[in-house]
């Protein structure tokens, strides 16, 4: 399957290149990235160990291929929505922290989005490696829910490569779980500077099981039937799964770039607005947040 990897940061240069162990692939990127692997190919080390040689550029216009997997932060998901309008492509998968992106690349593209989660971790180590810190599985579907053939054709290419992937039909229910389970990790291990374990112990534990329970409580008010207990214990089992990483958000935090707190906590925040629930504690992580940007110029000027 020809594929276009649209973001090829860590997560989006592992799936790219365990694609690319079976598939066309075409990775955008950063220059140094690109140009490394144009030149050398891209190395993959760590829980897997491959070495693969897919395509390469720094520009994502005017591409056409059966498939293009979105991997950018939530924040440049715009950007990334007109650049691919420029192409053509037979379905669109984002494969992205947070909520609301699949919206955003439904409004610019003809061709069908899919929602997807994915739990390999990955860390790029330098342009032309990237290193599975991880296994994880790939979850995929229409992104409003239900069945669908070409879902189930892009789950086969992302499974004869060698990547473990589950076609869904309930992906509004699981992308509202994942938000929890960011929720919960992501702004708490952010704002202290401790890696995603910290949360399994006193006084963290209850900060980050109650932005989960609010992000349930939101969830259901906007008719998604997410069970608070299964939730809380899916929080609590990628914690454990995932205690010594670092979470994206304090990457960011660590690396003084803007993180996704608007599309994770500030979602939360937003969407309980909309409906007139008290959700204080991801309004406060929201804030902290925001405000740590802000006083380092990260944020647009509002």
């Amino acid at each position: 399957m020809e594929t276009v990897v649209f973001g090829a940061g860590s997560l989006g240069s592992l799936i790219g290149g365990l694609l690319a162990r079976e598939h066309d692939v075409t990775l955008v990127g950063r220059a140094a990235h690109a140009d490394r692997i144009e030149r050398d190919g891209l190395a993959i080390e760590g829980e897997i160990d491959a070495h693969v040689c897919p395509s390469a550029t720094t520009d994502g216009s005017d591409i056409a291929a059966e498939l293009a997997v979105v991997t950018v932060k939530a924040f440049d998901t715009q950007t990334a929505a007109e650049t691919l309008a420029t192409g053509s492509f037979d379905a669109v998968l984002s494969l992205q922290n947070g909520m609301g992106n699949e919206e955003i690349l439904a409004d610019a593209l003809a061709c069908p989005v899919l929602a997807g989660t994915a739990t390999y971790g990955a860390r790029l180590e330098r342009p032309g490696l990237v290193r599975c810190t991880g296994l994880g599985e790939v979850v995929l579907g229409p992104h409003d829910g239900g069945t669908s053939s070409l879902a189930e054709r892009i789950g086969r290419a992302f499974s004869v490569a060698g990547i473990e992937t589950t076609v869904a039909d309930d992906m509004p229910r699981r992308l509202w779980e994942k938000l929890a389970i960011n929720a919960a990790i992501n702004p708490v291990t952010a704002l202290v500077r401790v890696e995603n374990g910290a949360v399994l112990e006193s006084p963290a534990r209850e900060l980050a099981l109650e932005a989960a329970r609010e992000t349930v409580r939101v969830a259901r008010a906007h008719g998604v039937e997410l069970d608070e207990s299964s939730t809380l214990t899916a929080v609590e089992r990628v914690a454990s799964a995932t205690a010594k990483n670092e979470s994206s958000m304090l990457q960011d935090v660590r690396a003084d770039r803007r993180t996704e707190v608007d599309a994770i906590s500030g979602f939360v925040v937003d969407r309980a607005d909309e409906v007139s629930l008290d959700v204080p504690t991801n309004r406060t992580l929201a804030g902290l947040l925001r405000t740590w940007e802000r006083e380092r110029n990260l944020r647009p000027s509002s």
